[in-house]
């Protein structure tokens, strides 16, 4: 016998105040559209989210509106639907389970470590998100149902990154912070340790407050509709938008409808400066795309006289800040030199794809050049073949319910296997001012334009000033990193080591994802380093390119390759290319 889970209170759970609201504001007006909760393990983000079940209201149906859990490894006729083999073998019809989306209608669909979902179940879920509509189609048999619900999703940023497409489908996102105070920690611990002992008293001594929060729920959903908007909201969300570099309209519809849910919450009638200032940080966080410029708290100086070699600059600027601008100023890396190899092939060793059993190993460099057939950008996707697993909708409709079958009939695969560019840049300071670093960066850019084509996956990490930033989250190949690549910061020591290990825990976190995954790794630096690598774990498929052209090469981006079992290429100056 299966027991019942019996989940923590809502109300008991110690401070998370911003995140009560938003979940809260969500069970008010369930069209903003979801929450996306990020931060550490053990910050209550999954305990939160489960303890909303019991607040859910009343369904159109009878009885609680649904919470639905998703879980990672769950099938794709598990989440959209089934096929009653029984029904088709006993009265040779064909109907449909209902999979978790339709359970989920009208209700809450969670899922935990959602940036660990497998990738054709976030198709899924985007292709849902935006019809509000379930449609499985097979062997030219049809059924669709509705599937609107709120999506709640949690996720550790440090286990990786979640797809853009499916992070802007949550209306809100909230991000916890790493750390609590020692009070914060003990009341935790001891609300723990009583509903451990007794689940079913502790649950009784807040069933008050329970009620009471359920109550004022439902009034403020029957309030909804009344709330008004002064005309100054509109304004000012659509100036926010933009400021923040916003894409698409979405940002501005759940803000206007987050202030409205906030509004009733705290029982006004009109949308006022502290519901839009409340919800505007959970709107924006997962959105923005540009930060708020700044003026300088100091008016830039004036370039300084010309002086004699022994004499020091006005305004205390010493030789070397003067070599510094010369070269480009420390923390901005120099532009990006695009016309290195626009239009040309990016002549590689061919990526070690596992070759068909039927084919010899392709042996041409890999070439770029945005065509996804054999032999170039390690083949694109490959071709779709039949899978080893049994299609058993196919083969009960291909027998007409006949037993035995004569004929069995196996899945298509979805798509061939897909590719992963992954591109560690050095950025430090050995590497400012010179023009080699704006062709690497013209290199990378050329690469990220011809996967755009290929319809590849792209990522790329900075590494400099002693720290590894992510300047491309994994994502399909935009047209252009240009923009990005010049923005970017440079400067200080170089983390090799550091942007080495990172890298390694994310090609085996998305490994584990997606078995079927191929990932490149370009290590891109100059070598300025005496930092080893030989005791990390390799990275698969990897490149290391070597941008040191002076006239006594140290040759450290040659010791690093063999250290990571990888290929050594060097970058060709523009006079070459």
């Amino acid at each position: 016998m299966v027991m019942p889970v019996v989940e923590f209170p809502f109300t008991a759970v110690v401070g998370q105040a911003s995140l009560k609201k938003a979940l809260l504001l969500n069970v008010i007006n369930p069209r903003i559209g979801g929450v996306l909760i990020s931060g550490p393990r053990g910050s209550a983000k999954s305990t939160l989210a489960r303890a909303l079940a019991a607040l859910l209201p009343e369904s159109d149906k009878g009885g609680k509106s649904p919470f639905v859990t998703l879980p990672l490894g769950a099938s794709e006729d598990r989440l959209t639907g089934s096929l009653d083999l029984q029904k088709v073998l006993s009265e040779r019809e064909a109907t449909f389970h209902e999979g978790l989306l339709a359970k989920a209608h009208g209700g809450v669909l969670y899922v935990d470590e959602v940036n660990l979902l497998a990738d054709t179940l976030v198709d899924l879920l985007l292709d849902v998100a935006a019809s509000g509509v379930n449609i499985v189609e097979r062997d030219g048999i049809s059924h669709s149902h509705a599937a609107r619900f709120s999506l709640i999703g949690t996720m550790n940023p440090d286990e990786g990154e979640l797809r853009p497409q499916l992070l802007d489908r949550f209306g809100l996102c909230l991000e916890q912070p790493a750390s609590m105070s020692i009070e914060e920690r003990i009341a935790i611990v001891q609300q723990r340790d009583a509903f451990d002992r007794d689940p079913e008293s502790f649950i009784a001594d807040y069933a008050a407050e329970q009620v009471a929060l359920r109550e004022r729920i439902e009034r403020a959903r029957h309030a909804l509709a009344t709330v008004t908007a002064p005309a100054w909201v509109y304004a000012h969300i659509a100036r926010r938008c933009e400021e923040s570099g916003v894409e698409g309209l979405r940002a501005d519809v759940t803000w206007h409808r987050a202030a409205q849910a906030h509004a009733v919450w705290r029982g006004g009638d009109t949308i006022s400066q502290e519901d839009v200032d409340t919800v505007e940080p959970w709107v924006l966080a997962h959105r923005r795309t540009r930060e708020e410029a700044t003026p300088p708290s100091t008016p830039p100086s004036s370039p300084p006289p010309s002086s004699t070699p022994n004499e020091k600059p006005s305004g205390g600027q010493s030789s070397a800040d003067r070599r510094s601008d010369e070269q480009g100023q420390w923390g901005a890396m120099p532009p990006l030199a695009q016309n290195m190899l626009d239009g040309q092939p990016l002549d590689l060793p061919a990526l070690r794809l596992p070759t068909p059993t039927n084919r010899p190993a392709a042996k041409q460099p890999l070439s770029l050049g945005g065509t996804r057939k054999g032999g170039e950008l390690g083949q694109g996707r490959a071709n779709a073949a039949l899978t080893s697993r049994p299609d058993w909708f196919s083969t009960l409709i291909a027998n007409r319910g006949q037993w035995p079958w004569r004929q069995l009939r196996y899945r298509k695969a979805r798509a061939g296997q897909p590719v992963l560019h992954l591109v560690l840049l050095d950025t430090s300071g050995s590497t400012l001012g010179k023009r080699l670093l704006g062709q690497a960066k013209g290199w990378v850019d050329n690469l990220t334009r011809q996967a755009y084509v290929a319809r590849e996956q792209m990522a790329v990490l900075g590494f400099g000033n002693d720290a590894v930033t992510p300047l491309l989250t994994r994502q399909r190949a935009p047209k252009s990193l240009e923009a990005t690549l010049n923005s970017a910061d440079g400067g200080g020591g170089t983390p090799l080591r550091k942007a080495v290990a990172q890298a390694g825990r994310l090609i085996r976190q998305w490994q584990r994802r997606e078995p079927g995954l191929h990932i490149r790794t370009y290590l891109i630096t100059d070598g300025r380093t005496r930092e080893s690598v030989s005791d990390l774990p390799k990275l698969g498929d990897c490149v290391v390119m070597d941008t040191e052209h002076s006239f006594v090469k140290r040759g450290q981006a040659a010791r690093l390759a063999q250290q990571l079992g990888a290929l050594y290429w060097t970058l060709p100056t523009q006079e070459s290319a």
